[in-house]
């Protein structure tokens, strides 16, 4: 029997407190993964007298995808290890250290170090990142089952504030002070949030425990008639498939939109702009800190009495937070500022859909729900849009150049787009396996979720490395124009099949 907070317990923003040690949780994980995404292409690519390896585009993008692909691949095994064996809370506990590990890996630059420090991420995130998202949707019972959809909205926020601190802070330190330490960064905070998780589980109850370890009898779960589970996993792995087109062309954000940032794009300053510069990314960075910093404080005031320990790590990692932003601004702010960082267009992405999260989930509920067919179709489409401003943007590049000055405009607008895509998928697909999957196979239907994402990321790094033949065989318009056709393709083929997963989903909207 699932004991979480009853009706009227304290909440933040209308949600139980349990859902916020789980975004925090999540949060850490994924600025320990963003941030070393934003770091391995540049890194591998910078030549060694800049303390990089020096390798080829080609090479670079192609073990990025291996790597991408990995880390999506093995959740759907780490999946079935917590419904079988472990269950989901051991499985975050074991995969944030396993996790950490690798990142420890990593700040000896060596490459037996480098490899096995990939490895051990791969391994632990296989573990770790099923499991929440499995957690999360347990939260949520016939009782407030109106609250999921905005759930893993704020969860999903969760995700994207980590990915903007990790790609700011360790790209920055990265690429300023050492890669070693933009790599190391990222463990450090792993560590803290599974230490986090692990001394304040105790607010789920039951919820993600092994059998073996529940204190409470288990109540038996209604399951629906065999042909309607079968159809709903139908459904759930429909949607899954769709996803493979979506994230073959956003994964495009670690490698040939890196490249074309760092390469192909006018990242100068001149005059005055390079103060607006300063003055934005300070507003972009402490705007989002001081929202983590509220929410830190209404999470401390509902649950700091019986999770002390767990409450002062999270008031650790925010501090440290505060110290890294105030630092690297303080420095930006003493230096001539010339150019804007390749990495820096990164955290547009998660800035963006932090901005956007809330009227997406106001939209949803007040003014326009359609089906999820519709939902995942229309994010294709946006996510075709960005890359047809990449197109256009880029249409004036001679075939086989190696650099341009394309205005930043084109980039941002890219970005743009596609975060309001990865609204219209991400959070809602994760919300509709909770919905279509039976308890007793949840952590598995998340790991094929996450399977068909580890497809669309090796062929992310597969495609993102014929950018150079492509652009000297053709343009760089065209290699982008690619990554237009086929997700808008996609979307309105999922549209036309609306009416026939609404019957495979019976009822479940």
């Amino acid at each position: 029997m699932n004991q979480i907070q009853t009706p009227g317990a304290h909440t933040i923003l209308g949600h139980p407190d349990s859902l916020f040690v789980l975004f925090f949780t999540e949060m850490w994980e994924r600025f320990s993964y963003y941030g070393m995404r934003a770091l391995i292409v540049l890194f591998l690519v910078t030549t060694a007298e800049k303390g990089g390896w020096g390798w080829s585009r080609a090479d670079a993008t192609a073990l990025y995808g291996w790597y991408t692909g990995l880390v999506y691949l093995t959740p759907i095994l780490g999946g079935y290890i917590a419904d079988k064996i472990l269950g989901s809370r051991r499985s975050v506990v074991i995969g944030g250290f396993i996790i950490a590990a690798g990142h420890a890996c990593l700040l000896f630059d060596t490459p037996a170090t480098f490899y096995t420090g990939l490895g051990l991420v791969v391994l632990g995130t296989g573990l770790f990142k099923p499991n929440i998202s499995a957690i999360v949707g347990q939260l949520y019972t016939k009782d407030n089952e109106g609250g999921r959809d905005g759930g893993y909205t704020l969860f999903y926020m969760g995700v994207n504030s980590g990915a903007f601190f990790g790609i700011l802070l360790c790209g920055y330190i990265g690429e300023n002070i050492s890669w070693p330490m933009g790599f190391g960064l990222a463990g450090a905070f792993m560590i803290l949030g599974a230490i986090q998780f692990y001394f304040g589980q105790g607010i789920f109850g039951d919820i993600g425990l092994a059998k073996s370890q529940q204190t409470t009898e288990v109540v038996a779960v209604e399951e629906a008639e065999p042909h309607i589970v079968a159809d709903r996993l139908l459904a759930i792995c429909v949607f899954s498939f769709f996803t493979i087109f979506f994230w073959f062309a956003f994964e495009q954000a670690g490698g040939s939109m890196t490249i074309f940032a760092a390469d192909y794009t006018d990242r100068t300053l001149v005059g005055t702009s390079g103060m607006a510069f300063k003055i934005v990314n300070s507003l972009m960075t402490i705007i989002p800190t001081m929202i983590l910093s509220w929410l830190l404080i209404k999470l401390f005031a509902g649950t700091a009495k019986r999770y002390l320990l767990s409450n002062a790590l999270l008031v650790l990692c925010i501090g440290l937070i505060w110290a890294l932003v105030i630092w690297m601004l303080r420095r930006e702010f003493s230096l001539d500022q010339s150019s804007v960082p390749a990495t820096w267009f990164g955290v547009l992405n998660s800035f963006f859909l932090v901005i956007l999260a809330p009227m997406f989930s106001k939209m949803w509920e007040k003014h326009w729900n359609p089906s999820g067919p519709i939902k995942f179709g229309v994010g294709l489409i946006l996510l075709g849009l960005g890359f047809a401003a990449l197109s256009y943007g880029s249409a004036s590049i001679p075939a086989g150049a190696k650099t341009a000055g394309v205005s930043m405009i084109f980039l941002i607008a890219a970005y743009f787009f596609h975060t309001m895509g990865e609204l219209c998928i991400s959070p809602v697909g994760l919300s509709y396996i909770s919905k279509l999957a039976p308890p007793r196979l949840l952590g598995l239907m998340f790991g094929v979720w996450f399977l068909n994402t580890a497809i669309a990321n090796k062929l992310a790094g597969f495609s993102g490395s014929y950018i150079d033949e492509i652009s000297k065989e053709y343009s760089l318009s065209v290699f982008f124009l690619i990554f237009t056709i086929i997700p808008i393709a996609a979307g309105g083929i999922l549209m036309l099949l609306n009416k026939w997963m609404a019957r495979k989903m019976h009822g479940i909207h």
